[in-house]
């Protein structure tokens, strides 16, 4: 199984990355889903989301 390859490696987040992030987390999004939402990578999210300090719910 590879890994995905994303296109926008080290690029800085923008406005309408984190007002997005802010939407899917609050309709209960779980990281995977924004992650892909926003072509971003799972890492690149939640440590935006938690330097921005926007909670994610958590998947079970």
């Amino acid at each position: 199984m590879s890994k995905e390859h994303f296109e926008r490696h080290k690029q800085p987040w923008n406005a309408e990355e984190a007002g997005r992030l802010r939407l899917l987390a609050s309709k209960g999004q779980g990281l995977k889903q924004i992650a892909k939402a926003l072509n971003r990578s799972e890492d690149s999210t939640k440590n935006f989301a938690k330097q921005q300090k926007i909670k994610i719910a958590k998947k079970r």
